[in-house]
């Protein structure tokens, strides 16, 4: 019998392969493939689930992960699942989400949870080594400064960064294809390659995924 891949495409959802103790986390649906759990991806919950439906596009499952925004560990569950190699360290500034991190850290050894703020990184940075994806989701005005600032800090030349934009907390009032347009100009100027870029509607509206490569 062959491995057991990490995620799985069933009927146009999305599954990730179960490594923690085989239980919802926060009540997606759990199927069984050949002897193996299996849990929903649910793009309307998680930014990353929707990037890859909409791109199709693959994620790493080896490196060091860098997470920016991890709250209650949504996204970083899953991501834990398709990680054979390496550790996600899971950044969080909410002390209410953290609380729910941790437990969720308990039960998986591949996430790092850090109860920080992403723009302080010399708090954390002899916690984190250099990583090779550095991943931001981040409700706050400035994320194109936090994004690169971290990406400075952590990001491997040759790492990839995915910035997951939130355009209504960079500016309510501004249409937000003019701060997608505005992003991508200062993502260039900084010598990113943009590989990716993906407005997330329906699944997150006003929502946008970058993806870079640092050079």
């Amino acid at each position: 019998m062959g491995l057991s891949p990490p995620i799985m495409w069933k009927e146009g959802r999305i599954f990730t392969l179960d490594r923690g103790p085989g239980r919802s986390v926060y009540g997606e649906s759990i199927i069984v493939v050949n002897g193996n759990s299996y849990r929903e991806w649910v793009p309307w919950r998680s930014k990353l689930s929707a990037l890859i439906k909409k791109t199709d596009m693959t994620f790493p499952g080896k490196g060091n992960i860098l997470y920016l925004g991890a709250a209650q560990g949504t996204t970083v569950s899953h991501i834990s699942d398709i990680m054979e190699e390496g550790t996600i360290y899971a950044v969080e500034f909410s002390e209410t989400a953290f609380r729910k991190l941790t437990y969720l850290a308990r039960e998986r050894n591949n996430i790092v949870p850090i109860l920080e703020d992403a723009f302080h990184p010399e708090r954390f940075k002899m916690v984190v080594p250099p990583v090779d994806i550095l991943y931001q989701d981040v409700s706050q005005k400035e994320q194109l400064k936090l994004f690169l600032l971290n990406l400075r800090t952590f990001l491997k030349r040759g790492g990839l960064g995915i910035l997951m934009l939130k355009s209504r907390s960079v500016d309510v009032t501004a249409r937000p294809a003019d701060i997608y347009r505005e992003v991508s100009t200062g993502l260039k100027e900084n010598n990113l390659d943009i590989e990716v870029f993906i407005e997330l509607d329906p699944f997150s509206v006003d929502h946008a995924a970058f993806v870079v490569k640092r050079k």
